[in-house]
């Protein structure tokens, strides 16, 4: 029977200021530090991700919980206007809206988040019809929201059941810890891992090393691990083989969300019927052209600017 969606996306909303780039340190000490931009824009991995995808022609439905606030309204609207099905966003009465400010210096930033109603999504956010209507589950933000992650095993050995492939961006641990334990039990259910090259190595374990290396060690324990190496490209291991694919050459504006336009592209085109090889060169290309503008959705690419960005050599194997 087909699927009423081709992607649900499980995780977490929140409005983003970014604002840099920052010329110097941080002052504290009550000084007032000017920066040549700033911006109010949808954040949150997740969300993020959900934009990507539905921005590439992708029915995309999106399940989690912000506060019942101006925060979590403006988050509703902003999802629902780039095509993203809503209805399955809680709004909380209990709990803000969860709040990040980005501060950017050159192609780094630093994040401060509250995190609001991260702490109290569960898998009881995410409606069972929605798990079996979907042709593949993206979650996000491991370890930002820990009841959720608790959850997360059996939602995503429920929507394999239902046949949909899954995937997860743990993104970063806040405690450092990196829990090996707790996530053996998600990744056991996890068909594609999409982490950045530095959190790929504390995922696998290393203190130090490549992220071929990384992406090697991970692709014993997911089928396929796919790792982002920033202006570097990507990479991605099934067990067996290594693909890399070079970034675009270009100058960003913003990096902010470019990771989440990333994994909106590899699983849009693994949707397609793309090999991984197509997929790591095209969500590349989706990754790159995310940086054109500030904030982490305003500059994702339709799948026909993807198309025309993607050279036919663009990735190798060894």
């Amino acid at each position: 029977m087909p699927h009423s969606y081709d992607l649900l996306v499980i995780g977490d909303a929140n409005p983003d200021v970014i604002l840099g780039p920052l010329t110097g340190p941080l002052a504290f000490g009550q000084r007032e530090q000017l920066v040549d931009a700033g911006a109010l824009t949808l954040g949150g991995s997740a969300a993020i991700m959900a934009c990507g995808a539905a921005r590439l022609g992708l029915k995309v439905a999106f399940a989690g919980r912000v506060g019942d606030d101006d925060a979590g309204r403006y988050l509703r609207d902003a999802l629902a206007a780039r095509g993203v099905d809503t209805r399955a966003l809680r709004l909380d009465a209990s709990r803000p809206t969860p709040l990040t400010v980005v501060l950017t210096q050159g192609e780094d930033r630093a994040i401060l988040t509250s995190p609001g109603t991260l702490t109290a999504v569960s898998g009881d956010d995410v409606p069972s019809e929605l798990l079996a209507d979907a042709r593949h589950v993206h979650a996000a933000s491991y370890f930002l929201q820990p009841r959720l992650a608790a959850d997360l095993p059996q939602l995503l050995r429920t929507a394999r059941w239902h046949g949909a492939s899954t995937s997860l961006d743990t993104q970063d641990d806040p405690s450092g810890r990196w829990e090996p334990g707790a996530l053996e039990t998600v990744l056991a259910e996890t068909d594609i891992l999409l982490p950045n090259a530095q959190e790929a190595l504390r995922l696998a374990g290393l203190s130090s090393g490549t992220p071929q290396q990384a992406a090697e060690l991970l692709a014993a324990r997911v089928p396929l691990a796919v790792v982002k190496n920033g202006a570097e490209g990507a990479l991605c291991h099934n067990g067996h083989t290594l693909l890399t694919a070079p970034g675009l050459p270009m100058a960003p504006v913003d990096t902010v969300g470019a990771g989440d336009s990333f994994d909106a592209g590899f699983i849009a085109a693994l949707l397609d019927g793309r090999s991984p090889y197509e997929a790591l060169r095209f969500a590349v290309t989706c990754g790159s052209l995310s940086t054109r503008a500030h904030g982490g959705t305003a500059a994702q690419p339709t799948r026909d600017e993807v198309l025309a960005h993607t050279t036919p050599s663009g990735a190798h194997a060894s």
